[in-house]
């Protein structure tokens, strides 16, 4: 079996924004989950975590190390 993700990370990735991560959050939201794009207390929070979500997907993480890779 191949995969296609993590990515080598690159030093930067113009494509890695708050708008990707928005319109992945909008996506669940459409998918009857809820909404985490407006505000409300702890939408910083549940942002951040998606995002982190996200980053982890598309360029992996070093666990051994406990840090990005």
């Amino acid at each position: 079996m191949s995969r296609r993700y993590p990515l080598p990370r690159p030093a930067a990735d113009s494509r890695f924004t708050l708008g990707l991560v928005l319109d992945v959050a909008q996506v669940l939201a459409e998918h009857g989950y809820p909404s985490i794009a407006e505000s409300y207390d702890g939408c910083g929070v549940d942002l951040l975590a998606l995002q982190q979500v996200l980053f982890s997907l598309i360029y992996g993480t070093d666990v051994s190390e406990g840090h990005l890779s």
